[in-house]
């Protein structure tokens, strides 16, 4: 007997996609499986490392302890849906590049969106809330410096984009 499939509908990346998926199909599977969105990684399957972060509505969940039915209705941002409608990288993806905040990259997807939601929630952080804000996403590559300098970094982008001063956040 097969497990009943439940019809959703998300806007995904500003798109709103529509797919069937049994009651406990996870939103990490959703979006790899049913959505060809292969951006978002899948590491402990447990909450615990941060690479499966995405943004549902602007805030930061693990998706692989989100169920897909319970994301329907909801606006999700992926890694894929950072960049600008013209590809360009987004400012906290293009800091994560200058500032080599990246090595093997499998963590890069969750710690872009977290970044992401951090900086909307606060434009020029601290030393201590970066680390803080960081917090729930595992790197075992980096060390954390550059990613702690990026982030300072994309908020001066941001600042620079949206023609504020620079923020005086600190230094890492």
């Amino acid at each position: 007997m097969s497990e009943a499939l439940h019809e959703i509908a998300l806007t995904v990346n500003g798109v709103v996609r529509r797919t069937a998926v049994p009651a406990r199909r996870l939103l990490s599977d959703c979006l790899r499986q049913n959505l060809g969105l292969t951006g978002t990684h899948v590491g402990c399957e447990h909450g615990v490392c941060g690479c499966c972060t995405v943004l549902m509505d602007g805030e930061p969940v693990r998706s692989c302890l989100t169920f897909a039915v319970t994301a329907a209705g909801h606006e999700i941002t992926t890694v894929e849906g950072l960049a600008g409608p013209d590809g360009s990288l987004s400012p906290v993806q293009r800091a994560f590049s200058e500032c080599h905040a990246l090595q093997c990259g499998f963590c890069t997807p969750g710690f872009l969106c977290t970044v992401t939601a951090l900086l909307r929630e606060t434009p020029a952080p601290t030393d201590e809330q970066v680390v803080e804000g960081i917090s729930g996403n595992l790197c075992r590559c980096t060390g954390y410096q550059n990613i702690v300098k990026a982030v300072h970094r994309a908020a001066e982008l941001i600042a620079d984009e949206d023609g504020t001063p620079a923020p005086a956040g600190g230094e890492a």
